[in-house]
């Protein structure tokens, strides 16, 4: 509801600027004041007219008085508001006609955005490495991509939603170097293995890395084995092939129990033998992208040079340019992932062979796209020709990425340009530890360790938690509180509920904080029940549910509340006005419910889902308060109720939304 009235109002002051000032503004400020009082929206663009006015003639006009000149204008052009008036030195604050927004903004959608990419948007997420279990890092990669998968859905994006599968790196050869070399397993024995094997894979790693740190000589086996994965000969690879398919299989179980979904998942491999990468190196070097070394200690490799910038930044030990093949032929990642997303825009000539790898239970299917297809059934929609991506990957990646981009850009022809200018790395902050967490989890840690704010962790070393050993220890710890609070439903609800209350503690936890925080995982915070966090706000949607059963149980409910009000304006227009505390904590509460849409736009713009994350937990809070105060079940006089029941309603609508967004169910129980 929002949305569009703070566009129409940053519309209308633009025009008005101009026409009055000569001026014009490409962006204006158009905010929520801290409190109703001071209006529903406010704008200091008076000030900024005025230093424009200043640079541009050297006429000084006080802020105030071209305040009072632009709200004169926005009266004759904004028709939705009650009064603009002009505060302290030179602020506009505009004040909605109250009764007539809350009534139609109850027959709109909750929210309903113009397109911003201009066609599909390939996000992707997730994209571990397919060589271990996933752990917390990932938990946090996932639930950004999803929740931004989301929100740009629910603001009118079409999606696809990619995890890249790098079945030919390193971590992938180091496990198959550790079942053949250290565990003297062969293909068959690999096959047969029983139990949850990405764990068994977790602990082969780490005993990997010990393995190589003993004798550095081994680190041939590596370099043997990758070459035979790339070439794709002998058991190696076919080894490498089974891990790889195998643990992907584990990771999308995981994500799963977080409702997380995928629709591709393009293999590494595909990208080398179906020739991805040869056309774009052909590209890449027909354009002068990147050159040969002929000496020095990256002679025989073929590099990007960084731009100017970076490379008068670079020092002896890091090098701003980046190598792309190297010295032996073989392509680094970063290579590959320029391939891959030239492919994603629909600038290669190529694709995938697909197959059915992954069915969730609502029906949905997860393709792999590799280079065969072993199933004749195919994708009902078409894969890649996006009209941008948008890549989660961790902030520590934005040296690689920045050459991603710049090697699409040198290639792509001026058609594909803006897509590829609108795409983006979103980058995010590594997961620590608590050291309270670390020791329920029974690690061992020093005394130096129990002092420090968090802990971090390596999966090399084997320090870590997997992903479905804190969601098997969340869900333990909300049965415990389900079964002592409500002992009376069937097993199978309480458990429903505590896997509920396990998803909203950690999808809220990991996304509450800006992508660029590091965060520190506790087991305590993320399932208090009091807070910013997900169990809180579950509980909110909760008491709305169990207020609405009682009003059912005692027949005082409406079936639709909002109608009773239209006859009766006079009396809403009494408890929406500003004239006591009461009045203004009602609409505050109804103009917080009807910024969702705001606060989704702003997400999408940012691309930054602790938008969302906060404006749910401040509209919970805002609703607390209000339950608080009003006992809706006792209220005698039957169009208050209505009136009470309303906000209830309207307020329950945005914040289901807004927890949707996020990932988050709400039970009927708790």
């Amino acid at each position: 509801m929002f949305h569009p009235l703070r566009e129409s109002v940053r519309a209308a002051i633009q025009a008005a600027v101009e026409r009055q000032f000569g001026i014009v503004l490409a962006d204006v400020a158009v905010e929520f004041p801290p409190n109703v009082a001071l209006g529903d929206l406010a704008t200091p663009a008076a000030f900024e007219i005025a230093k424009r006015l200043k640079a541009a003639t050297g006429e000084k006009r006080s802020p105030r008085d071209i305040a009072l000149a632009l709200a004169e204008a926005l009266r004759a052009e904004l028709r939705d508001f009650d009064r603009i008036e002009v505060a302290g030195a030179g602020y506009v604050n505009l004040f909605l006609r109250r009764p007539e927004t809350l009534l139609r903004a109850l027959d709109a959608p909750a929210a309903a955005l113009a397109p911003r990419f201009g066609g599909k948007v390939i996000v992707e997420h997730t994209s571990v490495n397919p060589n271990k279990s996933a752990h917390i890092g990932h938990l946090r990669n996932a639930a950004l991509g999803d929740a931004l998968v989301r929100i740009l859905r629910a603001a009118g994006e079409t999606v696809e939603v990619h995890n890249y599968i790098d079945d030919t790196g390193a971590q992938v050869a180091d496990v198959v170097v550790g079942f053949v070399y250290i565990e003297g397993k062969s293909l068959a024995d690999v096959e047969a293995m029983t139990g949850k094997f990405d764990d068994a894979c977790w602990d082969l790693y780490a005993r990997v890395g010990a393995w190589y740190a003993e004798d550095e000589s081994r680190l041939r086996l590596r370099a043997e084995t990758l070459h035979a994965i790339e070439r794709r000969e002998g058991e190696l690879a076919a080894l490498a092939e089974h891990i790889a398919e195998r643990i992907a299989r584990c990771h999308l179980a995981t994500m799963q129990r977080l409702g997380i979904q995928y629709d591709a998942l393009p293999c590494e491999s595909a990208i080398l033998q179906l020739n991805f990468w040869a056309d774009a190196f052909e590209r890449l070097k027909a354009a002068g992208a990147i050159v040969y070394e002929t000496e020095g200690r990256r002679a025989g490799c073929w590099v990007m040079r960084a731009d100017p910038e970076a490379a008068a930044t670079a020092d002896d030990e890091h090098d701003a340019d980046k190598i792309l093949v190297r010295s032996n032929g073989t392509v680094n990642y970063t290579g590959k992932d320029i391939a891959y997303h030239l492919w994603k825009l629909g600038l290669l000539d190529r694709d995938f062979h697909y197959r059915a790898f992954y069915r969730y239970p609502d029906g949905h299917i997860a393709w792999m796209g590799g280079a065969t297809a072993s199933e004749a059934d195919s994708p009902r929609a078409q894969f890649g020709h996006g009209a941008a991506y948008l890549n989660v990957i961790d902030a520590g990646q934005s040296y690689a990425q920045a050459f991603v981009k710049r090697g699409a850009l040198a290639v792509a022809p001026p058609s594909a340009q803006d897509s590829i200018a609108a795409s983006a790395h979103i980058a995010y902050e590594k997961v620590a530890l608590t050291p309270a967490s670390c020791l329920e989890l029974g690690f061992t840690l020093s005394e130096e360790d129990r002092r420090r704010p968090f802990v971090s962790m390596s999966g090399r070393k084997g320090l870590g938690v997997k992903a479905d050993d804190l969601l098997d220890r969340l869900e333990g710890k909300a049965l415990a509180h389900v079964e002592a609070s409500q002992s009376a439903l069937p097993e199978v609800e309480r458990r429903d509920i505590a896997r509920k209350v396990a998803v909203a503690a950690i999808r809220y936890f990991l996304l509450k904080f800006a992508r660029t925080t590091l965060i520190a995982f506790d087991f305590a915070d993320a399932l208090a029940e009091q807070g910013e966090t997900g169990v809180y706000l579950l509980y909110s949607l909760v008491r709305m549910a169990s207020i609405r059963r009682k009003l059912r149980a005692a027949g005082l409910d409406f079936p639709a509340p909002a109608a009773a009000l239209r006859d009766h304006l006079a009396q809403l227009e009494a408890w929406l006005r500003d004239d006591g505390q009461s009045a203004n904590e009602f609409w505050a509460l109804a103009a917080l419910a009807l910024r969702y849409d705001a606060a989704l736009a702003e997400a999408r713009e940012t691309l930054e889902p602790s938008v969302v994350a906060k404006y749910a937990f401040q509209l919970a809070q805002a609703f607390s308060a209000f339950y608080n105060r009003h006992n809706i079940r006792h209220e005698s006089d039957n169009v208050r109720r209505a009136f009470l029941i309303t906000l209830a309603s309207l307020v329950e609508s945005r914040l289901r939304a807004a927890l949707n967004v996020l990932g988050i169910d709400a039970p009927e129980r708790m």
